[in-house]
């Protein structure tokens, strides 16, 4: 074995630029390609949206332009402009910034001088310009290298900041924006800022009301059991209702950063809730039929907030402020009064309450014993040796977080297919759960048939989310079935069965579809992976000459060494997004509900034919699945 040095010659030090991109984890969590929210690029556009916001929120401007082209990102506030002196260095030095002054930035989400800077590091390019009393300076970087900057300049602007950006595509390999994902951030800001109005590509995003806005757009008021309860006090709003869904439903915000992973603001609201409603209701209900079913949007700011990560998605702060109460008592003491009150004055809100806690408490107790039994043949059919095929992060129970969040699990239809992900996989942080044939359609029916049906069951606990979805065991949950009828088939009733029992699996991001190649277009020099019949033609030019080409009618027939490359760096996941509109009731029984006439006209009129037409000698042309030689 070499000897491994350890001397003054292995002691480096890196400038903040070189750290941010040999570190790019440490500061925005991990790069990905754009098929998740929490992927890097969004936290860039978060990173410089969130100085905009922070000059809202202190009574600077009343507008946010932002825009997303093949040219990158531009976002324009007008607040009151970066002071001209300081414009280079806010964005290229690292720990500077206007945030350490508690005062002038009290309950901002940054506070450690960094995002910016992270954005222009990790930017092939970036340019920042500032606006302030009719001057103007701006200045360009490539990589977080200044490469120019202006003097100040006489200007009839308004007062502002504007940054624009281009993702190092290097960094941020193959990456691809999803608008649906933008927008939902966009909303979010909007909602916890009341009031502003953000301009995007077009569309316009404003709140009047805030969160009781943002609980009406992501609710049916069909299927809600009671009028939301809206209430605010210092530093805190909070609404709530309760649906007939299965589960909690959290909106969850810590000085306008969406907080998906919740953190101790919403651990302390989950029990404040559960100790006023038994106050008040004066019987010491189960905090699972308290809490079953409900949707509510919390929204706290709290000083010098302490997060769990540099992406901010978990509050750690246990206290309001440094010097102030514990988050759980001022919690407690605020839902205590406002929530109590509240109900004693809306009597009819309150009996409607009642009346949704007494059915879960029903329904949890009818389902008791068929649980109990479920879960012992879980047990007995030893789910991790057979139906489940783990990775190591989980079989040897050990970790980083950001390990975890690396994690995925295929759910693949037969053995055929989980045997070529199996052999394709990386063990460490990828595991297969296979099916056995098509799964029942769930749509209608209650949770007891979580537990009787056998391949409900088995996978909720492979997945470890019977309790809550807080103990989900994988970041993301891909479904893989094949290209065809019956994978799509499949596809849709596992969709279903999601939707149905797990709806916030899918509204916090972790479900996706896998995309996998159609063909294999090739000759004696080159490969070509193709997704569609468009990329297949565009290869078979490429090639110039005679091509081999494979149609792949399943997932067994792609070989372990082919499918390495599809689900490893240049895995292509289409996620599954509920937008902001979507009616889950309505979507679920249009599709799988009884046939409707509505949806028969649909297929009508969308039924295409497929005919794949192959320029060559019929000789040579053999059926899809087979080796097809052609002439280009």
């Amino acid at each position: 074995m070499a000897e491994v040095r350890y001397t003054e010659d292995e002691i480096k030090s890196l400038d903040w630029r070189e750290h941010i991109r040999l570190r790019p984890g440490m500061y925005i969590g991990k790069l990905g390609d754009g098929s998740s929210p929490e992927d890097g690029i969004y936290v860039l556009l978060k990173e410089v949206i969130d100085n905009s916001i922070d000059e809202y929120a202190m009574g600077f401007g009343r507008a946010i332009d932002v825009s997303i082209n093949e040219n990158g990102v531009t976002v324009r506030d007008y607040g009151r402009g970066i002071p001209l002196g300081k414009v280079v260095d806010v964005v290229s030095k690292i720990n500077t910034g206007a945030k350490y002054d508690s005062q002038a930035f009290k309950k901002s989400v940054g506070l450690n001088g960094v995002g910016t800077k992270a954005v222009n590091a990790l930017s092939e390019y970036f340019k920042v310009t500032a606006v302030r009393e009719g001057k103007a300076k701006w200045a360009e970087f490539q990589f977080g290298n200044l490469t120019k900057e202006s003097k100040l300049e006489p200007t009839k602007e308004e007062n502002g900041t504007l940054i624009h950006f281009k993702p190092d595509n290097g960094m941020f390999r193959h990456f691809r924006w999803v608008f649906e994902y933008v927008e939902q951030q966009l909303w979010n800001y909007a909602y916890l800022n009341a009031g502003l109005k953000i301009n995007f590509n077009g569309k316009t995003f404003f709140s009047k009301n805030g969160l009781l806005d943002l609980l009406e757009k992501k609710t049916n008021t069909e299927n809600i059991r009671y009028p939301i309860i809206h209430l605010s006090g210092d530093d805190v709003e909070i609404a709530i209702t309760h649906g007939d869904h299965y589960g909690e439903q959290y909106y969850s915000f810590v000085n306008g950063q969406n907080t998906t992973q919740g953190g101790t603001h919403l651990n302390a609201f989950r029990e404040a809730l559960v100790k006023v409603v038994r106050d008040h209701f004066k019987k010491n209900f189960d905090a699972k039929d308290i809490r079953e079913s409900i949707i509510a949007a919390v929204s706290v700011r709290v000083e010098e907030p302490v997060f769990e990560s540099q992406t901010k998605t978990r509050l750690g702060s246990e206290k309001i402020s440094p010097e102030g109460q514990n988050i759980r008592t001022w919690m407690n003491d605020f839902l205590a009064k406002a929530l109590d009150d509240f109900l004693h004055k809306n009597p009819d809100v309150a009996k409607e309450m009642l009346k949704r806690i007494q059915q879960s408490e029903r329904e949890r107790k009818e389902i008791a014993d068929v649980k109990k039994l479920a879960n012992q043949r879980a047990k007995a059919a030893n789910i991790h040796n057979k139906k489940l095929r783990d990775c190591r992060y989980h079989l040897n129970e050990k970790g980083p977080e950001d390990l975890r969040l690396g994690t995925t699990v295929f759910i693949t239809e037969g053995d055929s297919a989980s045997g070529s992900i199996t052999k394709a996989r990386d063990v460490n942080t990828q595991a297969v759960f296979s099916l056995r044939g098509k799964p029942l359609n769930c749509f209608g029916l209650t949770k007891k048939i979580v537990y009787q049906n056998e391949e409900f069951n088995l996978l909720q606990h492979a997945l470890n989310i019977e309790d809550s979805l807080d103990d989900l065991r994988y970041n993301r949950v891909v479904i893989a079935t094949d290209a065809d009828v019956d994978g799509m088939h499949i596809r849709l009733l596992l969709l279903t069965f999601f939707l149905q029992f797990f709806p916030d699996l899918v509204r916090n991001g972790h479900l996706y579809i896998l995309d996998t190649p159609l063909f294999r277009v090739r000759d004696k020099q080159q490969t070509f992976y193709c997704y569609s019949d468009t990329e297949k033609q565009a290869a078979i030019k490429k090639l110039r000459g005679k091509a081999e080409i494979t149609r792949f009618k399943g997932l067994g027939e792609i070989s372990p060494n082919e499918f390495a490359d599809f689900i490893s760096e240049n895995i292509r996941l289409d996620p599954v997004i509920l937008p902001e509109e979507t009616n889950l009731d309505h979507v679920l029984d249009y599709y799988m509900g009884k046939n409707t006439p509505e949806r028969q006209e649909f297929i009508i009129e969308n039924l295409r034919f497929e005919v794949d037409v192959i320029d060559a000698p019929e000789e040579e042309a053999e059926v899809a699945g087979e080796v097809l030689e052609v002439e280009s």
